[in-house]
């Protein structure tokens, strides 16, 4: 850690669940980090590191001024305030959708519906971009807040803001009818950062990288008699090749592999209508490939 004289400036969000999953991945990477309540900044134990814990809204200008070298930021608020700022590596957390949505009573069948209505959102820039797009002319009521409340109190018909899991909306009486973009947390980088900060870092993207792997996939260990090893093998994805070890048990083998998450079920009832028996499926933390 000597040779490392200056500290890698980082912010994250500080509070709420992008602040607790960037929080929870940098732990995973092995950075342990002291963080008291209402600080605003915390040194890392083990690692050249610095987080500042900043509003979402404000990071993206931070960046652009050098003030903090990268950003665990969601990709949204980038797209919104800070599309000139590079994005190093998409994270997989914190997924979310930036939708209009409408009250229920609201006969919607086409985006053409929108044209002439009022608008409530706190993302002006996307929407504009995506009235534009479509050749819509309504006006912008421009709220930082609780948005979803705007078509209640008769501020506006429609609303573009964050969905999640869509329960907000239910409450307050609103439809989601169009997706105007996908969102998820990101690496992002300032245009400002120096040669020294920018190889740590590239040192956080490599373990970052190796989580996100692990993340997304499986250990599989798995018996197979001898005579059905061609086929189940050839079943496995793997990495390179799987791993076959002789069981103590004469005609029989062990198989170890990686099978990643998306395709995981798939494979294991292929396993088990090829022979295979004692399938076993471990967690990954690291992977480094």
């Amino acid at each position: 850690m000597g040779k490392f004289m200056s500290k890698l400036k980082i912010a994250v969000q500080k509070s709420g669940r992008l602040h607790d999953d960037s929080m929870k991945i940098l732990n995973d990477v092995g950075i342990s980090i002291d963080n008291g309540k209402d600080q605003l900044k915390a040194l890392a134990k083990n690692f050249p590191l610095e987080v500042f814990y900043l509003r979402n809204g404000d990071i993206p200008q931070y960046l652009r001024d050098g003030v903090v070298d990268a950003a665990i930021i969601g990709e949204n608020i980038l797209i919104e305030k800070g599309s000139d700022i590079s994005v190093i590596e998409k994270l997989g957390f914190s997924t979310c959708k930036v939708s209009i949505a409408v009250p229920k009573s609201f006969k919607y069948k086409t985006v053409k519906d929108l044209d002439g209505k009022r608008i409530a959102t706190s993302y002006p820039n996307t929407v504009n971009q995506f009235l534009e797009k479509n050749n819509i002319n309504a006006q912008l009521h421009i709220i930082s807040g609780s948005v979803e409340i705007a078509p209640n109190i008769g501020l506006a018909d429609a609303i573009v803001d964050i969905v999640s899991s869509g329960s907000t909306l239910f409450k307050n009486n609103l439809k989601e009818v169009e997706v105007l973009l996908r969102s998820e947390a990101v690496l992002a980088a300032s245009p400002l950062i120096s040669t020294e900060n920018e190889v740590i870092l590239k040192k956080l993207q490599f373990r970052l990288q190796s989580v996100l792997k692990g993340r997304q996939s499986k250990y599989v260990l798995l018996n197979a008699p001898n005579d059905k090893l061609d086929k189940i093998i050839s079943v496995l994805p793997g990495m390179r090749s799987p791993t076959v070890l002789p069981l103590a048990q004469e005609g029989w083998s062990s198989i170890h592999s990686v099978i990643t998450k998306n395709e995981f079920w798939e494979v294991i009832d292929e396993l088990k209508a090829n022979g295979a028996e004692g399938i076993l499926v471990c967690p990954i933390e690291n992977m480094v490939v």
